[in-house]
C-alpha cells in the first residue's frame, strides 16, 4: 500500500493546477464569493474542454478513461484553489447513479449533456423537518394513470437544495408507499425545474453560501424521470450516499496551511520580528501540518481501495469526519494565532490573507454537516467498521 502520486499523474495534477492558476483570478474569486454560489457554466466548461470534468469516464461519453489516481489529483486541485465546483460535482455523481440504474431513454437523453456541462443537477434529499434522518422524508409522488402515459404528482418541500435555483434539474426523494416502512416506501425522480409547481427560495448559510428550500406544488412528471424501481429509492440513494461519505477535505486544510504559513513567514509583530521566528508559532503550525497529512492520508486511502475494486465504507466515513473536524480544529487555530487582526473579512483591505482565515473559520463549520454529519459518520464507523451492535 503507498499513497505517492506516479511520474505521469504528477504530471497530470501540473497541468491540472497550471489550468486552475491561469482561471481563477482574483476578480474571478471575488465574483464567486460575492454571489455565495459555487458554480460558474464558463469555469465548468473550461474543466470540460480541457477534459478535466470526468476524466474517468469513457471516451465515448466525453471522458478520458484516466484512471482513479488521475480523478482524485483533479479533485484535490479544485478543492485546493476553492474552485466553484459543487454543482459540478453532484451533477456528475448523479449522472454516475443514471448510468448505472436508469433506464436508457433517460440515459440518453441526460449522460452527454451532462458530462459536457449542458446539463446541471441539484440534490433533494434532506428536508425541514427530517434532519439527517433522509429516509424519513415526507414529500409525496402519487402515480397517476398507467402505462406510457402515466405522470407522478410531487408535493412536499426539501432542505438545502444548494443550486436548486440555477440547476436544470433536481434528483429527488419521495414517499410513493406510505403504508410500508419508511426504508421501503422511497422512490426517486429527476424534476426538470421549470416544471410548473417548483419554486426556490434561498437560505444562506454562516459562511456566506447560497442554499435553497424547494417547494413542490403539484409537480407532475412522467414515468420516464424516475430513477431506479418504483420503491427502489432508498438502494439508488445508497449509491448517491456512498460517493459523498467517502469525501475527503484535507485540501481545505492545505490552503488553509499554506496562507498561515505565508502570514507567519511575511507578517512583522510589534517587536518588528516574523512570527515564523517564535517556537510557539511554529508549534501551532507543526499541528495544522500534521492534521493535513493524515487528512490527505485517509482520503488517498479510500482512492487506493476503489483502485484495488473494493469499496471504503467505514474509511470514507473515517475520511469525512476526521478532515472536517481537522479543518474546523485547525481554522481556529490559526485564528487564535493571528489574533484579532484574523477575524477581519475577505472585502476588508488590512485582511490578513486577503480575510481566508476568517471565511476558513465559517466555512469549516459548515463541512461537518455537509454530506452527513459527524454524528452520522461516528455510527457508520461504529457499526459498519467496528461492527458494534445498534
Amino acid at each position: 500500500m503507498h499513497f505517492q502520486l506516479d511520474a505521469d499523474t504528477a504530471t497530470y495534477r501540473d497541468a491540472v493546477r497550471a489550468h486552475l492558476r491561469e482561471v481563477l483570478t482574483p476578480d474571478f474569486e471575488e465574483r464567486i464569493y460575492r454571489s455565495g454560489v459555487s458554480h460558474n457554466d464558463e469555469f465548468a466548461k473550461g474543466l470540460v474542454d480541457k477534459g478535466y470534468f470526468a476524466p474517468t469516464w469513457p471516451v465515448e461519453f466525453g471522458g478520458q478513461n484516466r484512471n482513479a489516481w488521475d480523478d482524485q489529483v483533479v479533485k484535490e486541485e479544485l478543492m485546493r484553489f476553492d474552485a466553484p465546483m459543487y454543482l459540478s460535482e453532484t451533477t456528475r455523481m448523479v449522472a454516475s447513479i443514471i448510468r448505472e440504474v436508469g433506464n436508457p431513454a433517460l440515459r440518453d437523453r441526460i449522460l452527454a449533456g451532462a458530462i459536457n456541462g449542458e446539463i446541471t443537477i441539484a440534490l433533494g434529499f434532506t428536508e425541514p423537518e427530517c434532519g439527517s434522518d433522509v429516509a424519513a422524508a415526507a414529500t409525496r409522488a402519487v402515480r397517476d394513470g398507467d402505462g406510457d402515459d402515466a405522470e407522478w404528482v410531487i408535493n412536499g418541500s426539501k432542505m438545502f437544495t444548494t443550486n436548486g435555483h440555477i440547476a436544470d434539474f433536481v434528483f429527488l426523494l419521495a414517499r410513493t408507499s406510505p403504508d410500508k416502512p419508511k426504508h421501503q416506501g422511497l422512490t426517486m425522480f429527476l424534476v426538470p425545474c421549470d416544471s410548473d409547481g417548483f419554486a426556490a427560495q434561498a437560505v444562506w448559510t454562516l459562511s456566506g453560501e447560497r442554499t435553497n428550500i424547494t417547494f413542490y406544488s403539484d409537480v407532475r412528471v412522467g414515468d420516464e424521470w424516475r430513477v431506479g424501481d418504483v420503491d427502489g429509492g432508498w438502494q439508488v440513494l445508497g449509491l448517491s450516499l456512498r460517493d459523498e461519505h467517502a469525501s475527503g477535505w484535507g485540501p481545505h486544510l492545505i490552503r488553509l496551511l499554506h496562507h498561515a504559513e505565508h502570514w507567519a513567514a511575511t507578517a512583522v509583530s510589534d517587536d518588528g520580528s516574523r512570527p515564523i521566528l517564535n517556537a510557539a508559532v511554529r508549534r501551532r503550525l507543526a499541528r495544522v501540518a500534521i492534521e493535513t497529512e493524515v487528512s490527505m492520508l485517509l482520503q488517498r486511502r479510500c482512492v487506493w481501495m476503489l483502485d484495488q475494486g473494493d469499496t471504503p465504507v467505514a474509511e470514507g466515513s473515517m475520511s469525512k469526519l476526521f478532515s472536517t473536524e481537522a479543518l474546523e480544529r485547525s481554522s481556529q487555530d490559526v485564528i487564535e494565532l493571528v489574533g484579532a487582526d484574523g477575524l477581519r473579512g475577505y472585502l476588508e483591505p488590512s485582511a490578513p490573507e486577503r480575510g481566508r482565515f476568517e471565511h476558513s473559520l465559517r466555512f469549516s463549520l459548515g463541512t461537518t454537516i455537509y454530506a452527513g454529519t459527524s454524528e452520522v459518520h461516528r455510527t457508520i464507523i461504529a457499526q459498519r467498521g467496528l461492527r458494534l451492535p445498534r
